[in-house]
């Protein structure tokens, strides 16, 4: 069970990325141009928030059943002390609470936004602020976790 959630944790960051990026670029395109805010950009907007919200979903699961768990909460040492625990059981999932939260509001303002180009531009702001949190929390520098085979 722990390696599903894990792999489906690990995998699906790459469809929100990817989501974040065109729902980013669309957004720009459609601030600077005089593209219409249409259903596609909604269920674009909707997709990436959603996909958001189902890898907290996993993420608290794994939060919860992972091996590094007893140690970060029940363990002898300190998780302030340890960069390891720290990161997993205290950044990553604050900045990505925050990554949520930002796309989260962006979606909310551009749906209350008044005319396409404030929908756009609601969601330029917001979703980047996103995706720049999102990356600042992603362990690049462990290959084995970016592609998990």
């Amino acid at each position: 069970m722990y390696t599903i959630l894990l792999y489906a944790h690990s995998w699906l960051r790459w469809v929100i990325l990817i989501l974040a990026l065109v729902n980013i670029y669309k957004s720009f395109a459609g601030y600077k141009g005089t593209l219409s805010y249409g259903k596609s950009d909604k269920g674009m907007a909707a997709a990436f928030v959603g996909c958001l919200h189902l890898t907290f979903l996993l993420g608290l699961i794994l939060y919860f059943i992972s091996p590094l768990a007893y140690p970060a909460f029940g363990g002898s040492e300190s998780v302030m002390k340890n960069a390891t625990l720290r990161f997993w059981a205290v950044e990553h999932v604050f900045v990505m609470l925050l990554a949520i939260a930002a796309a989260s509001i962006g979606k909310a303002k551009a749906k209350k936004a008044a005319n396409d180009v404030d929908k756009f531009k609601a969601q330029l702001i917001y979703f980047s602020i996103a995706l720049v949190l999102m990356l600042s929390r992603i362990p690049w520098g462990e290959a084995d976790r970016l592609f998990r085979f």
